[in-house]
């Protein structure tokens, strides 16, 4: 019996090497991640790529599609069986029905493989005969990513940064509350250590209601099976004066940072390990006008949380991170504005420019090993028609779609964004409290009823300038 699990342990080990060979070889894969910050739409993005990916009406910009390299598309199981899959049929079919709704958003790592066979073009394309390339989709939490930021940090500064920040949000009025009637330097009290868990917890529930950008740890947010585990019971706190030496190994502020050092090493560092650091192409969605809409500091939030997720690319900041990139790089990244859809036409371009500035510090530093990156604003789904109309006499671009509260339509007009990106980025940076130039709304549109044509994937904006920047020379080169 030993021997008959060795060999077959040693068999299913042979078949493992042999298919990871073989697509090396023959089939070659790229791995896409795709996250997004609170409220972004990565569930959308991942079901319009799939879907216009396999059929690519609406895709002129991809110009393996425009060209007719890629000859069709389809799903495969994915090659990890220990991920759950995207449910891209589900997902679908909610926005596709007769009362499309937005799907429900994932709420931990799932993955799905999409296989497109490839003619190229030109005379050696032909000789060569059609390929395959293999699309595996990572699709993960935001806070997630985030997390790797404090792989760099001790609780000490995560504390005195997390705090600082805590205390120009209303969303944090509890917490610190509970935070000013404890004593970090006392005696340890597992009671005390959950209350002020579960008490950071809600805080960082209602935090990205309010759209912060900032919610970490993620798994406080979505905990799965670790609810309720010790390493999941921590939480910021200030730093107490080491005198008691003979208290202080006893002590709660003590207990936490060991608890932060776990989360680190059985949470965070896994993720990276077995995930992260296996991406070969990476997306990251944010809700820039949402952003805008909630005010400066929302923005500066925004910047700053941006610039964490920069640094996250950077092997060699970091001699751990530096060790599990082990020569592994991820190629291009994009940093996508969505919800372009809420806006005229004439504003995406200031759109995209905001999405731009808001990286543009933190990519001058990087170092990025060759990556490229690049920021565009895109709608994954459009919801809107445009329409112009007059008020108070003159005319004002408006986009056009069904509410999601009603269900009736209503024309909606966000506000103008500036010419120049500064106007908004240097009151947040200043810490405004609101913007005294501008008022910048949001509507929550629902999808609108889909009528596809045979061969078209659902209408979109700039989905394929985002696919061509990420796959298209893959596709181009298999």
């Amino acid at each position: 019996m030993v021997l008959g699990r060795i060999a077959d342990g040693v068999a299913w080990g042979m078949d493992t090497v042999s298919s990871t060979v073989s697509e090396a070889l023959f089939e070659p894969v790229v791995r896409l991640g795709v996250t997004g910050l609170s409220r972004a739409g990565k569930t959308v993005f991942i079901t319009s790529l799939v879907a216009n990916l396999m059929d690519r009406g609406r895709m002129p910009q991809l110009r393996a599609a425009s060209s007719g390299t890629i000859q069709a598309a389809w799903l495969q199981p994915q090659p990890d069986v220990t991920l759950p899959r995207f449910d891209y049929e589900a997902h679908l079919a909610a926005l596709s029905g007769p009362d499309p709704q937005w799907p429900e958003s994932t709420r931990a790592i799932s993955e799905l493989r999409l296989s497109l066979r490839l003619q190229p073009t030109g005379l050696m394309g032909r000789m060569g005969g059609p390929r395959t390339l293999h699309l595996d989709i990572v699709d993960y939490p935001g806070e997630w990513l985030l997390d790797l930021a404090l792989l760099d940090k001790s609780f000490a500064q995560w504390s005195a940064e997390t705090l600082a920040r805590l205390h120009n949000r209303p969303e944090a009025a509890a917490y610190l509350a509970a935070v000013s009637e404890t004593d970090p330097g006392g005696t340890h009290d597992e009671a005390t250590a959950r209350a002020l868990a579960h008490g950071f917890t809600e805080y960082l529930t209602a935090a990205r209601a309010a759209g912060w950008s900032d919610c970490t740890p993620g798994r406080f947010l979505l905990p799965g099976d670790l609810a309720g585990a010790p390493v999941l019971t921590f939480a910021p706190l200030p730093e107490p004066a080491r005198a008691r030496a003979s208290i202080w190994r006893a002590s709660l502020w003590r207990e936490m940072e060991k608890r932060f050092e776990g989360y680190k090493r059985a949470v965070v560092r896994p993720f990276f390990h077995d995930h992260f650091a296996r991406l070969d192409r990476q997306v990251v969605l944010a809700d820039v006008l949402g952003a805008i809409h909630a005010g400066p500091r929302a923005v500066e939030d925004m910047r700053r949380t941006l610039a964490e997720i920069l640094g996250a690319f950077r092997p060699g900041r970091n001699a751990f991170l530096t060790r599990l990139w082990a020569g592994r790089r991820v190629e291009r990244i994009l940093f996508a504005a969505t919800k372009a859809d809420h806006l005229h036409h004439s504003q995406h371009e200031r759109l995209g420019a905001i999405m731009s500035a808001l990286l543009r510090e933190a990519r001058d530093r990087a170092s990025f090993a060759g990556a490229r990156t690049e920021a565009l604003s895109l709608a994954s789904l459009r919801t809107t028609v445009e329409e112009t109309r007059t008020h108070w006499g003159r005319p004002v671009d408006c986009v056009r779609g069904r509410l999601q509260r009603t269900g009736k339509q209503a024309a909606f007009h966000a506000g103008e964004l500036p010419d120049d990106p500064a106007a908004l980025l240097v009151p947040a940076r200043e810490g405004a409290a609101r913007w005294l130039e501008g008022d910048y709304g949001m509507m929550a549109f629902a999808p609108a009823p889909l009528s596809l044509r045979p061969g078209e994937g659902p209408p979109h904006i700039r989905l394929d300038r985002a696919a061509e920047f990420l796959i298209g020379d893959r596709l181009l080169r298999g």
